[in-house]
């Protein structure tokens, strides 16, 4: 049974996945080799705390007590020790993870299952090196950003791991109240990117082609299919709308639709000027200095608020 958790790295990713095994009463040891990042992240789960209690998620006596569960690390063997269960959160170079993990399969105990939070590295790239007794105890466990308030967990089944072992993974999601998704094929982006990218590829195409404007292009996703996706996934709308509309509509637009292999021009342009959207200020919307925390906190309050109504249908 998983108890112990480790997690490697405590950016961005890192430390929002360790403030959730927190929240949920698991121990959790944070390794992080830079001193800033590691000597900050602490706050920075206190943060996401008081916002989540602030937003009636989690009452006041739980935040001291998650913080309690988590001990940060500079050495990557005193955190890994005793970990039953341990999620790489560092930057996507394979060099990197494969360093690694090599030193993980060192310093972890024999049995815990060792996971990396990738969806851009193949698997067969990331155990390359390792032997098949190493493999079966690997996996890839792909969150969705932000961490603390998207359900999604995207887990491998690649045929290495025994299904008891994967089994003990799943179950350990759903105690933390995520919704686990089951990839069976070794594929670049696992699912939710691969589907992420169809909806942007034609989204971009439609800007670039003048169809409309940014804000009228977003509510139309907002207030239409994403509406709809909401509470339900693709293939069950196909089958509400039937299979024979959707075959017809098929024949009709995709082959006018954008089918481009790389990404779209408008998109390149946009990060050639040096406008990367939120972090610089400016991308398809501008987002002014002193209203980005309320605007960050907007959009993190639509997330809550989506993620309580998904707890009453599902």
């Amino acid at each position: 049974m998983i108890r112990t958790i480790a997690v490697i790295g405590a950016g961005t990713m890192g430390h929002a996945i360790a403030g959730c095994f927190a929240l949920y009463g698991y121990h959790v040891s944070i390794y992080e080799s830079f001193e800033e990042v590691r000597s900050t992240c602490i706050e920075k789960i206190r943060k996401q705390y008081e916002f989540l209690q602030e937003e009636g998620v989690i009452n006041p006596e739980r935040i001291e007590k998650s913080l309690a569960n988590i001990e940060t690390f500079k050495e990557l063997e005193c955190a890994v020790k005793d970990a039953d269960y341990i999620i790489e959160a560092i930057p996507e170079r394979l060099d990197l993870k494969q360093e690694l993990f090599e030193n993980l399969i060192k310093y972890a105990p024999a049995d815990a299952i060792i996971a990396s939070n990738t969806s851009s590295i193949a698997f067969s790239d990331l155990t390359a090196k390792m032997g098949e007794k190493d493999k079966a105890r690997i996996m890839v466990c792909h969150w969705y950003n932000p961490a603390h308030l998207i359900p999604l967990v995207e887990l491998s089944f690649f045929g290495n791991m025994a299904e008891s072992r994967y089994q003990e993974v799943e179950d350990l999601y759903h105690s933390i109240e995520k919704r686990p998704a089951k990839v069976k094929k070794d594929i670049p982006g696992l699912l939710a990117n691969r589907i992420q990218q169809g909806i942007a590829r034609e989204v971009f195409s439609l800007m670039a082609m003048g169809a409309a404007d940014p804000k009228d292009i977003d509510i139309a996703l907002k207030y239409g299919p994403a509406f709809r996706y909401a509470t339900t996934g693709q293939l069950e709308v196909t089958d509400f709308g039937g299979l024979d509309i959707w075959c017809t509509v098929g024949d009709n637009l995709l082959s006018v639709m954008d089918r481009s292999a790389e990404a779209s021009p408008l998109l390149r342009e946009k990060v050639e000027e040096g406008k990367l959207g939120f972090k610089t200020g400016e991308g398809f919307f501008s987002y002014p200095e002193e209203k980005k925390q309320e605007i960050q906190n907007q959009f993190h309050k639509r997330l809550i608020r989506q993620l309580q109504a998904s707890k009453k249908y599902d």
